[in-house]
């Protein structure tokens, strides 16, 4: 089944934008049917074939059976659309209304995008690779390709796959068939579903989704702040009494995890929490605590990631387009 809209949050219908439950999420994988979509049209004519031209010694043209012929990676990843937390920012900005559900974690498999590119061979004069999904559509009165780039050297030395597989299965059409970009790390703009063609450029990408929006301060967005989650118990439940285990999520794509913490005090004071095991350095992992309140009544739990490069922050990060919003949300609890 291509979705089922009770596993899914629904934020928007046309195009389909949904978001995973995640309250729902057990164990490091989420399901295809459960796993969040973000589409910016309506879905299109699915490619035949891969072409990659621009700045190479040899253009390429590839079947999807040619591709999938060639030797394969797969690799756990945890993608997170770029305005997860946008319905919470003060005053409220534009663009689709999510909550924090706007991620989720697969098992992707496909061919090392190095692989492809070293077979096209890339000149001397390129600086970027820019990739064009089959996707486009009418925006502010201006008919729009889905586009991104990708700085040469992270398309070359990083783990990126051209993804045809999710989770065991082929792509379904709303998660990019028959294949998508898969940047580990990054928000999930840069994962270009539908890929139709990669482009060798000289000079930096100015397109729609890269200079107009998924942007902050003029810059594109790249890398995945760190975020956790509280997954259980949800907002508003009635805990307790006795000890309580509180569990979740947590993920950065700017460096590696170093502990997740809880706050039972509107951050006053945090205590660390366990964290499970890594899967992959590119995907979420889970934590819990145990959790003894020390009174009857109303509180308030708060859970932040820290990564190498700082913590996550206790305040909304404002910014026009709504991007990036990591503040720590509170899960209200009551104990009888």
């Amino acid at each position: 089944m291509e979705r089922r809209d009770g596993d899914l949050l629904v934020v928007s219908t046309d195009p389909f934008n949904a978001e995973t439950r995640l309250e729902r999420q057990v164990g490091i994988v989420t399901p295809v049917g459960r796993h969040y979509v973000r589409d910016h049209f309506p879905l299109p004519e699915p490619p035949d074939r891969l072409v990659v031209d621009g700045l190479v010694a040899s253009s390429l043209t590839l079947t999807w059976a040619e591709l999938r012929a060639m030797p394969a990676r797969s690799l756990f990843v945890t993608l997170e659309c770029a305005g997860n937390g946008r319905s919470f920012l003060e005053p409220p900005a534009p663009g689709e209304q999510w909550g924090i559900g706007a991620v989720g974690t697969a098992e992707y498999t496909g061919v090392p995008l190095a692989a492809v590119i070293a077979r096209a061979g890339v000149e001397t004069a390129a600086t970027e690779l820019l990739f064009t999904g089959a996707d486009s559509g009418s925006v502010e009165g201006r008919h729009i390709a889905y586009e991104r780039s990708l700085p040469l050297d992270d398309a070359v030395h990083g783990d990126a796959l051209l993804a045809y597989a999710m989770n065991g299965e082929y792509l379904s059409a709303h998660h990019g068939a028959p294949v998508r970009l898969v940047v580990p790390g990054w928000y999930g703009v840069a994962s270009v579903k539908w890929l139709a063609r990669i482009t060798a450029i000289a000079t930096s990408f100015r397109g729609f989704y890269q200079a107009e929006r998924y942007v902050i301060d003029g810059a594109p967005l790249r890398r995945v702040e760190p975020r956790a989650v509280i997954t259980r118990p949800t907002d508003g439940a009635a805990v307790g009494p006795g000890t309580v285990y509180v569990r979740g999520y947590a993920w950065s794509g700017r460096s590696p995890l170093k502990r997740v913490e809880v706050s039972s005090d509107d951050g006053s004071s945090w205590s660390q929490v366990t964290l499970g095991p890594e899967t992959s350095p590119y995907a979420w992992r889970a934590w819990e605590y145990e959790w003894l309140p020390g009174y009857q009544g109303e509180h308030a739990l708060l859970a932040r990631a820290l990564d190498a490069d700082g913590a996550q922050p206790a305040t909304q990060r404002w910014n026009a387009l709504g991007y990036a919003n990591n503040a720590s949300r509170p899960v209200r609890i009551r104990v009888p």
